[in-house]
């Protein structure tokens, strides 16, 4: 005779909830060390993203700090349709700084890696040490040295340029001009980190791939295309993806050159910053929820696409 299905179910549910309950028994000690730093996870990360999900159906800002009401998704209609310049505009320009700012840093760090991988380069350790400084140094020190140097009246940039019969930029007034000086600013600062990972890339590949491919008659061209690039992907992959996340939420770049200007240059996230500077704390709990949520479906959709590839 054959156990009815719901039976079978109810049964192995039984034992999963056994085994977890003996699992942790048996590993009491490994939790009980393990406490004190998901304590500091709980108040540092998980607590505010549960306060902010909390705050976001209310109205709270400066005029009600102590006795605000609720007020359902009010919060969440305004970040989707009464922001000055709109959300999906902010999301298009996000998404858009993120594209470029990817393209150009592998172009480039390739580029570079594969001068710095030749045979009989000389220098290569000075070479590589300059080239990494970018990278080393704080992104805000960086940041505020570059927004001096694009000022229009006494900025390097500027004068360069006019030594040579140009007319100056001006690079902090013109929103279109202040977006690609941040792309300057993010490229130069973050190529470093995928040229040191391309080049451990290339540093692993076997040179003997090379070396009969080239019997055969390949061009150097042949080899980049059907050597270089399928046996730099595994390494390049994970690379893009973070690259991908820390530049979708670039903050200090954007907000320390431009300050948003006005929404003319906000990324998502430094729009979500100044509206908190507005005091209007609930609107912002409620931008930051949709970020969150945006930043969770990539990360989905990207374990997913691992998953798939594997």
């Amino acid at each position: 005779m054959v156990e009815p299905k719901t039976k079978i179910i109810s049964t192995n549910s039984r034992k999963n909830n056994l085994n977890i309950f003996s699992r942790v028994n048996r590993e009491k000690g490994a939790y009980f060390f393990t406490l004190p730093g998901n304590i500091v996870l709980l108040i540092t990360a998980i607590f505010p993203v549960l306060y902010s999900f909390y705050l976001s159906f209310f109205n709270m800002n400066v005029y009600h700090f102590s006795n605000f009401s609720f007020v359902g998704l009010e919060q969440y209609k305004k970040v989707f349709s009464q922001l000055d310049v709109g959300f999906f505009t902010i999301l298009i320009r996000t998404i858009v700084w993120t594209i470029v700012n990817l393209l150009l840093q592998v172009i480039l760090a390739l580029f570079l890696a594969l001068l710095l991988n030749v045979k009989d380069l000389k220098g290569k350790g000075i070479y590589r040490t300059i080239l990494i400084l970018p990278w080393a140094i704080p992104s805000y020190i960086s940041a505020l040295i570059w927004k001096g140097m694009f000022n229009y009246d006494f900025g390097v940039i500027n004068i360069a340029l006019k030594s040579i019969g140009l007319r100056g930029v001006e690079w902090l007034n013109n929103p279109i001009c202040a977006f690609f000086a941040c792309v300057i600013v993010n490229v130069w600062m973050a190529t470093p980190f995928m040229m040191i990972v391309i080049l451990g890339g290339l540093q692993s590949i076997d040179t003997e791939l090379y070396e009969a491919a080239k019997i055969d008659g390949a061009t150097p061209w042949d080899s980049f295309k059907n050597i270089t690039i399928p046996l730099l992907k595994p390494v390049m992959f994970p690379a893009v993806v973070l690259t991908a996340f820390i530049t979708f939420k670039q903050f200090d770049i954007i907000y320390l050159i431009t300050e948003g200007m006005g929404g003319k240059t906000d990324l998502i996230i430094t729009y979500a910053y100044n509206t908190f500077k507005t005091n209007n704390y609930s609107l912002s709990a409620a931008f930051s929820i949709v970020i969150f949520l945006i930043l969770v479906g990539l990360t989905i959709g990207n374990m997913k696409f691992l998953k798939e590839k594997k």
